[in-house]
């Protein structure tokens, strides 16, 4: 009875091994031909096998043309496959095609984002130009003087002339009047207000040349009324 068990067990064990053993002998198979159509299809070589068989069958999609090769005692006619003779395309540079379409994409987008953030910090950069007016103090004595030369200069006509010239007076005092209040303007700073400090120079500039231009009709003014009163 024991010698039964003992056996029972063993043939139990042999059996449980088979599988394992049989999947261990058994060689994995590589098929060649299919990994060429594979590779040929992706990104590899145009390369496909057996070659007589897909030159017979198969040389519209195969691209196989035959030519002679001279190799001595072993001379003779091969196989060769064209990927431009093909028919058909390769998958792969469907991938390419939409990977570089992706990465235009990518850099376009890349580029609109670098070329929004110019603007972004040009603007910044405006902004705070525009609070401080730096440039006024350049102009501020200049502007005081030609106001007192015309200040002076219209009372004298007035006093001169016992009132007589107010017409002329009047019509100095409000062009005056315009250019220190375009004046004023342009010094405004803060937000919603002022220019940038080049663009603030110019009007400046050209402020200045209007209160010039006053200042010579008020001299003129002053001579007349030297003159004649």
């Amino acid at each position: 009875m024991k010698f039964r068990t003992i056996t029972a067990l063993s043939l139990a064990l042999l059996i449980a091994a088979l599988p394992a053993a049989v999947s261990a002998k058994t060689p994995k198979i590589h098929d060649d031909q299919k990994e060429k159509q594979w590779l040929s299809m992706e990104n590899g070589p145009w390369d496909f096998a057996p070659d007589w068989y897909y030159y017979f069958l198969h040389k519209n999609y195969s691209g196989a043309e035959m030519y002679w090769k001279w190799a001595g005692f072993k001379s003779g006619y091969r196989v060769r496959f064209k990927e431009e003779k093909s028919n058909v395309k390769r998958i792969m540079p469907v991938r390419v095609t939409a990977e570089e379409t992706q990465r235009q994409k990518l850099s376009k987008v890349e580029k609109e984002r670098a070329y929004v953030e110019s603007l972004y910090k040009e603007e910044l950069a405006r902004e705070a130009d525009r609070a401080v007016d730096v440039t006024y103090s350049i102009y501020k004595d200049e502007f005081s003087r030609m106001q007192d030369c015309i200040a002076d200069g219209l009372l004298y006509c007035l006093n001169k002339s016992k009132g007589k010239m107010k017409y002329q007076v009047d019509e100095l005092s409000r062009q005056n009047e315009i250019i220190c209040a375009n004046i004023a303007y342009i010094h405004k700073q803060g937000v919603g207000y002022g220019l940038e400090n080049a663009k603030r120079q110019q009007a400046y500039e050209e402020a200045k040349a209007e209160m010039g231009k006053l200042v010579s009709r008020t001299v003129r003014l002053a001579a007349v009324a030297a003159t004649h009163y």
